[in-house]
This record gives C-alpha cells, sequence and structure tokens, in this order.
C-alpha cells in the first residue's frame, strides 16, 4: 500500500541536486554499448581479510545515448563503494563523456566477498593492499564506462520480468530465546521479482543485460575467499552463454531485509571464524563480526575450515548464479516489445532526516539505547527513466517493503529499485517504520529514527519518476 508523506515523528527535508527547470526529455534512436573491465586484487596484495581468490571480479558498464540525452549505468561485483569514490567517477564520466551526473547510476552487487569501500573512522591507517585495490577500482570504473562508450552501436531496449524462489526475509523471533534474530522467515515480506533489462543491437545480438533482485550476496561470508558470490555467477555465466560478447550487470534491489534462503553450509564456517575473533580478542558477537568481517584477525584467518562446507557453499552459489542466469535468459527470450525511440532523463535528490545515536551494545533480541544526534541522516535517492523503464536509486540498503512500494507508486509499470547506488548512505540500514519494533541487527545499528525516511524515499523517487515527460 502506497503511504502518503506524514509529519509523524520526524519530516525529511528534500535537497534538490539539480535545476527543477531542467528542458524536458526528448525521444531519441538509441544507441548502446557496454564493456566490463577485471578489478580482481593482485594475488600477492590481497586486502584483508581475504587470503586468497576464488574467482575473478569485474567492473562493468552500459553507455546508452540517443542524440540528445545520455546515461551510464556501472555497477561493480564488491561489497560497497565509498560515496567519495562515486562522486569522483562521476565527475570524471561527466567530464569525458557528456553525462550528467543525475543519468549515472553506479552501484555495487553487496557481495559479502569482495572488497568492501566506505567511510574510514577518522585518523584510521588504510592498509597499501586495500589502497590499491580501491585506486584500481576507481580507474577501472571510469575505463568500463568509456569503453562502453567506444562500443556503441545502434540499439533497441526491452523490459521484462522473472522469479526467483531464492530469497527470504531475514527477521524472525527465535523459536529457543523467543528474541528477535536473523533467521529466515517465510511468512514475512518478500518480493520474488527478477526484473530485467534487455538491450540488444538491430540485428538482434545480446549487447548488455541488467538485472536486479532483492538478496544479499553473503553465501561466501567470512570464507576468506575473494569472489562474485551469486551475483558473479550469474553475470559470468549469462556472458559466457553469448560467447562473452554480452556484459551482463546484475544489482541488488530492495535487500536490507532479505538473505538466500540456503545459508546451511556457509553457517559453519562463518560461525567458526567469528568464535576464533571472540576468543583471540575477548569481544562481543557484534563487534567480532564487524572485525572479521572488515579487519580480520590471524586467530580467525588462519583456522582450518571445514572442507564438506566449504566445498558445499561454493557449489550452492555456483547453483543460485546458474538459476539466475537461466531464469535471466528465459526472461529475455520472451521480451517482445522493444524500443529503439527513446527517452533519456534523470535527477537526483537528498534526504535529510533525524538521526541517533546508540548508547549501548548488543547485536540483537533487545531494545537498544539511544540519544538524539546532531548530525543528521542523509540520504541520495534518484530516478533515470529509459524509455518506458525507470530505475529509481537510494545509496543504502533499503527494506524490502520499501522497494515494492516504490514500484507499485510509480506511473511507469516497468520500475525497477537499484539500491547501494552513487555512494553509502549515513543511514546504515534503512527499516519501514514498523520494522522498528524489531529488535534485529538491521534495526538496532540503524543511524535512523523512525517515522521519516520509508516515506521520504517511497514518495521522493514516484515523486521523481510521475514528473517525467
Amino acid at each position: 500500500m502506497r503511504l502518503a508523506l506524514k509529519a509523524t515523528i520526524a519530516v525529511a527535508v528534500l535537497i534538490p541536486l539539480l535545476c527543477a527547470n531542467a528542458p524536458a526529455a526528448v525521444a531519441g534512436t538509441l544507441k548502446a554499448g557496454a564493456a566490463r573491465v577485471e578489478i580482481t586484487p593482485d594475488p600477492n596484495a590481497i586486502p584483508r581479510p581475504y587470503t586468497s581468490i576464488l574467482d575473478p571480479i569485474y567492473a562493468r558498464a552500459i553507455y546508452l545515448e540517443n542524440g540528445h540525452d545520455r546515461a551510464v549505468l556501472l555497477n561493480a561485483d564488491i561489497g560497497a563503494i565509498a560515496t567519495t569514490m562515486t562522486e569522483k567517477v562521476s565527475s570524471d564520466i561527466s567530464r569525458d563523456l557528456n553525462v550528467p551526473a543525475a543519468n549515472i547510476l553506479i552501484s555495487a552487487t553487496h557481495d559479502h566477498n569482495a572488497i568492501f569501500g566506505g567511510p574510514r573512522t577518522p585518523g584510521s591507517e588504510i592498509p597499501p593492499a586495500l589502497t590499491a585495490f580501491e585506486k584500481k577500482l576507481q580507474l577501472s570504473l571510469l575505463q568500463a564506462a568509456k569503453q562502453a562508450r567506444d562500443n556503441m552501436q545502434s540499439a533497441r531496449i526491452g523490459y521484462g520480468t522473472g522469479n526467483l524462489y531464492l530469497n527470504v526475509n531475514r527477521d524472525a523471533i527465535d523459536e529457543h530465546t523467543r528474541l528477535w534474530a536473523q533467521q529466515p522467515n517465510l511468512e514475512y515480506p518478500s518480493d520474488k521479482t527478477l526484473a530485467v533489462i534487455k538491450i540488444e543491437s538491430l540485428t538482434g545480438d545480446l549487447i548488455s543485460v541488467y538485472m536486479n533482485y532483492a538478496m544479499h550476496a553473503n553465501s561466501l561470508f567470512l570464507n576468506g575467499k575473494v569472489s562474485g558470490d551469486f551475483p558473479g555467477e550469474a553475470e559470468r555465466y549469462v556472458e559466457h552463454t553469448y560467447n562473452d560478447k554480452a556484459v551482463a550487470l546484475w544489482t541488488s534491489g530492495a535487500a536490507g531485509d532479505q538473505n538466500p534462503l540456503y545459508l546451511r553450509p556457509n553457517s559453519k564456517i562463518a560461525e567458526a571464524r567469528i568464535h576464533a575473533v571472540m576468543n583471540a580478542e575477548h569481544v562481543d558477537l557484534g563487534t567480532a563480526i564487524m572485525h572479521a568481517m572488515f579487519m580480520g584477525n590471524p586467530a580467525a584467518d588462519n583456522i582450518a575450515l571445514d572442507p564438506v562446507a566449504l566445498e558445499q557453499s561454493i557449489q550452492l552459489i555456483k547453483s543460485e548464479g546458474q538459476i539466475t542466469a537461466e531464469e535471466t535468459i528465459r526472461v529475455m527470450s520472451h521480451i517482445r516489445s522493444m524500443s529503439t525511440e527513446v527517452k533519456i532523463e534523470g535527477t537526483q535528490q537528498d534526504l535529510s532526516c533525524p538521526a541517533r545515536r546508540r548508547l549501548d551494545t548488543g547485536r540483537e533480541g533487545v531494545p537498544g539505547k539511544y540519544e538524539d544526534s546532531p548530525e543528521p541522516v542523509r540520504i541520495k535517492i534518484g530516478a533515470l527513466r529509459i524509455a518506458d523503464i525507470a530505475l529509481g536509486s537510494a545509496n543504502a540498503e533499503l527494506y524490502n517493503m520499501i522497494g515494492q512500494q516504490v514500484k507499485s507508486g510509480s506511473k511507469l509499470h516497468n520500475t525497477i529499485l537499484v539500491t547501494l547506488t552513487n555512494g553509502m548512505a549515513n543511514s546504515g540500514y534503512v527499516p519501514t517504520d514498523d520494522a522498528f519494533a524489531r529488535y534485529t541487527f538491521q534495526v538496532l545499528s540503524s543511524s535512523l529514527k523512525p517515522g521519516c525516511a520509508e516515506n521520504a524515499i517511497v514518495n521522493g523517487i514516484d515523486e521523481m519518476i510521475n514528473k517525467m515527460q
């Protein structure tokens, strides 16, 4: 159900990033190109806590223009991309390719087994291996965009949807403790929609496909191997199907409360690593998870992993990737309406919502203690229209019902919501307002006060889409 913007607990401040009097978009003949650039770290300089490389990871790009306007869709097989980097890459693309910043989407697959970018603690030391990787990523994103532009040809674009039954809501009451926990909950909301944008040449050769699905890429969490997880498997599977002449991009939908349904093999690996950090550092569960995930610890990095669990975890992501890719290929085969005359139009805004600062610790299960924060939460949202397709975006991890509300409220039936796009908000997770009564990890760690972000994001994105000509 679409929610009206209310002055309940808090009110969002909308800060336009672009001139409201921008000229209306003009339709023109579509040209498109795509490219991928490998960003796998040097095997001799792998950032901690990773110890080896399982499969290659990439930056990928789609370039679009219609004779009047241009757009670039970028993604990378990594955990997240810092706002400073997305702003720099966007600025460089705007300068070098003459693409408005509002028409550029730079997203991360939120792969938990590739490198995370993001804000640094003031004064903290950045390891040289991570610095080298981030430099490579930044250059590769720009390189991929330029190569995609150079590969441009006359094209047509279409949209379709399928269904994947791989995800599950992860807010649940533990049957033993009767406390909130991160566990599969088949009764809570979970959008099974796989959205697919197909771009092909006028002779019918696939140029690129843009996939969107709401599921965390954490099936190899803490196994120590750099990998694209199931999104990387899906991308490479599609590309290999088309003899590596097409480029496939996977993007994350509103997956803040969506896990893979099947995580059993990996849970044995993750729990062993987390408990090794707890024992070595004498820290609580939440701190141990963060240290194991971002910094590593020799006591955890070097423990022997259950070989069966490791083998089955890797097989599971291959299966999830193949199923995702096969459903994508099936959907593409049924897309009949393809447009050659398209409009390209984008806009972006900043939202400002009241923030809170946590005063206690504890990962989940019981209420947290908070005080008001003088620094507001800022979330960047956007809308990009290409033909009759709308790409809503947000630079945060949104709960699934926020994505469903955006799609149901849009005037364009073919609407996608892409998260973790154009940087990282200082919000942490963005729960729905009703979810603040659930004491899960996502809720307790959020810097948001309830009553602002959900309605502001839903109404903000829909209003931007609905104003487009």
